[in-house]
């Protein structure tokens, strides 16, 4: 299966989560093994002010939300976490930040599935700012089924 999502809108079907905690603009595709999305950050972004004023880049720990709200929207596109579920980072392993991410970039995340269950989701995802890594690791959700 081969999904397209179109904008912030149908994001928000897929996601619990708002402004200014969402990252993903759009679900590029979504099948079984693989999921693509990305997501620019604008120079509005509430943490730019103080991370860092002088030389605003994107926090690491948003890097990691981002590429987990991808896998979890992605999942939920195809109908693998129900609509009323919600979905909580557990464990985060094997992180690297390899460039940083600047106001104004876009960020494609690649989320490899590596299991999911109706109680648990592992991913390891990779976020690339054109054809550069930026950040990559391996995560783990809890799933609560019904919020």
């Amino acid at each position: 299966m081969n999904e397209h999502a179109g904008n912030t809108d149908d994001i928000g079907a897929l996601l619990p989560h708002r402004e200014p905690f969402l990252f993903v603009d759009e679900i590029i595709s979504a099948d079984e093994k693989l999921i693509r999305a990305r997501h620019v950050f604008s120079e509005r972004e509430f943490f730019f002010k103080g991370h860092f004023p002088l030389y605003p880049v994107v926090p690491g720990v948003i890097l990691i939300e981002t590429m987990a709200q991808s896998g979890g929207a992605g999942l939920r596109k195809q109908g693998i976490i129900g609509e009323k579920a919600l979905f909580f980072l557990a464990t985060v392993d094997k992180v690297k930040f390899r460039r940083q991410v600047r106001p104004g970039e876009e960020v494609r995340s690649e989320i490899e599935n590596l299991r999911v269950s109706p109680r648990m989701i592992k991913q390891a995802g990779k976020a690339f700012v054109g054809g550069e890594l930026a950040a990559e690791a391996e995560w783990m959700c809890l799933v609560q089924p019904e919020a």
